[in-house]
């Protein structure tokens, strides 16, 4: 008889010990703490343009690229990303990471 016959004539045994070992790593899980890692602020700032009847084309020459330029200028910004459709601008900052966002906007 080996080891895991006993589970398999047994199977409310193997539940339970199924059930306590899901208990203790939920109590694990909830009293844990990180201590190592400090809290960060990562901050998004979004510009929605809109420019009514406007072709995709329009809208990215007139209002996208003039507006990333100057944004790109700014402190604190770590990466622009862009998307024109028609009618309408939207570009999101992606500020460094533990920068103050009032700052940077």
């Amino acid at each position: 008889m080996s080891f895991t016959d006993v589970f398999i004539k047994r199977p409310v045994l193997s539940t339970v010990i199924g059930l306590v070992i899901l208990l203790l790593g939920l109590q694990g899980f909830a009293s844990i703490t990180v201590r190592e890692f400090p809290k960060m602020k990562n901050t998004v700032i979004t510009v929605t343009t809109l420019y009514p009847g406007a072709p995709q084309d329009l809208v990215q020459g007139f209002i996208t690229t003039p507006l990333q330029t100057a944004m790109s200028a700014a402190e604190g910004i770590d990466y622009l990303a862009s998307t024109s459709v028609p009618s309408q601008s939207q570009i999101q900052a992606y500020v460094e990471l533990d920068y103050d966002p009032d700052a940077a906007l």
